[in-house]
């Protein structure tokens, strides 16, 4: 997916001619090349070369029981579609290294989170091919509650875990409702700005807001205002179910080259929010009145 620029020691042996007829008898011993060995510095140099990646790339996936099982297979399908398609390809050509590392993890309650893709590395076709076969082949799931700060909070160590190291570091959360679960959403945000990641959004807004499934108006305004952060930070919402996959191929194409919004969101504390970023804990509290 990337361009790979490896770091190789070349090794040049000259070729030594002659010979003297009148020593015929006594033959001058076979020549041995002098061995190079690489310095310190030429193999941490190579290393790092190794390990670097344009960026990484954490997909957070919600997977609450207010995802239908059809949309949980668009979105799972809609991911590994993008990943192997020739635009996702390219785009990673644009980066300095033309590689980039990615890790999928579904999300539900604070405390259940569960990695699909640990760090893989991708590079070009066979790369993005082998993540994608990964995605599609472990068995759907669905889980109570939507905790977007459980996520955002299990995101962040992941990021310390990967032997790759990125220019950028990318956290994407998908989801279909606000947050009713765990701590508030805005301070998990703010924590990981302050550690320098970027944290882009997709709402999902393909069903009507619903009681029953404690579904809210503006969801991607919720999103704009409470959730994402950082330079470049993005939303992209999904109105219509039949643009689905292609909202998900959007997104990844502007994490991997990197292209940024034309507004740069930054989370703006003095900025009041056009959603309350505790909707979703109250619309919890009010209907189970606690």
């Amino acid at each position: 997916m990337r361009l790979l620029f490896s770091i190789g020691a070349v090794l040049v042996a000259g070729v030594f001619a002659g010979g003297d007829v009148a020593s015929i008898a006594a033959p001058s011993p076979k020549f041995e090349p002098p061995q190079f060995e690489p310095s310190r510095q030429q193999r941490q140099a190579a290393d790092g070369d190794a390990q670097s990646v344009d960026v990484e790339l954490i997909l957070a996936v919600d997977v609450s029981y207010s995802m239908d099982m059809d949309e949980l297979a668009i979105q799972r399908e809609g991911y590994a579609q993008a990943i192997q398609s020739k635009e996702f390809l390219q785009a990673l050509k644009t980066g300095p290294s033309g590689r980039i590392a990615v890790t999928y993890f579904e999300w539900a309650a604070t405390g259940d989170q569960k990695i699909i893709i640990p760090w893989r590395l991708i590079d070009g076709p066979e790369t993005a091919d082998a993540v994608a076969a990964e995605i599609l082949k472990t068995p759907i799931r669905r889980a109570s509650r939507t905790s977007i700060s459980g996520a955002i909070g299990f995101a962040m160590p992941l990021f310390d875990e990967n032997p790759y190291h990125g220019l950028r570091r990318v956290i994407d959360i998908s989801g279909d409702g606000p947050n009713n679960n765990g701590g508030p959403v805005t301070v998990a945000r703010d924590l990981a700005l302050e550690k320098g990641i970027v944290i882009n959004g997709l709402p999902i807004m393909v069903k009507e807001p619903s009681y029953s499934t404690m579904d809210i108006d503006n969801l991607d305004y919720y999103y704009e205002d409470c959730v994402i952060g950082g330079p470049g930070s993005f939303v992209i919402a999904i109105k219509d179910r039949e643009k689905f996959k292609e909202a998900i191929r959007t997104k990844l194409l502007m994490e991997v080259a990197g292209r940024t919004s034309p507004v740069v969101h930054v989370a703006d504390k003095n900025k009041e929010p056009r959603v309350n970023c505790l909707i979703g804990e109250k619309i919890w509290s009010d209907r189970w009145g606690r």
